[in-house]
């Protein structure tokens, strides 16, 4: 007798094991799902998926939409929109903690409008992955 094989075998050459993630999803129209794609830090859309609906809560909150899909399904899904990163439990992470500066007691007007520029022109610190 032969061994069944399946499609979620993993190849070797993978770096996650296969299996079923859970994959945050959004209502679509007319009652469709949308599967959700992120952001990674460089900007490349990512396919998202977790191994716990565990760690799917702890990173995207309890009202996040799952159903469950084999990596090679999810990548099936997003091939045909050139999404060829799968992110396999991702984890947000907050924005560097900086000191708070002391401000004058009577800021002069040009230096604070200059100060607000330069606030605002300074890169934002960047989550792992962005909703895009």
């Amino acid at each position: 007798m032969t061994e069944p094989l399946y499609d979620e075998d993993p190849e070797p050459s993978e770096r996650f094991p296969a299996g079923l993630l859970y994959v945050p999803f959004r209502p679509g129209p007319s009652g469709r799902t949308t599967l959700r794609l992120f952001r990674t830090p460089l900007g490349r859309r990512t396919a998202v998926g977790f191994t716990s609906r565990r760690r799917l809560v702890t990173t995207l909150g309890a009202e996040q939409a799952w159903l469950r899909l084999a990596a090679p399904a999810l990548r099936a899904l997003t091939a045909p929109l050139g999404v060829t990163t799968l992110t396999v439990d991702p984890q947000f992470t907050a924005p560097a903690a900086t000191p708070e500066r002391a401000t004058p007691a009577a800021p002069n007007r040009a230096a604070s409008a200059a100060q607000d520029r330069a606030a605002s022109a300074a890169p934002a610190s960047a989550s792992a992955l962005r909703v895009g």
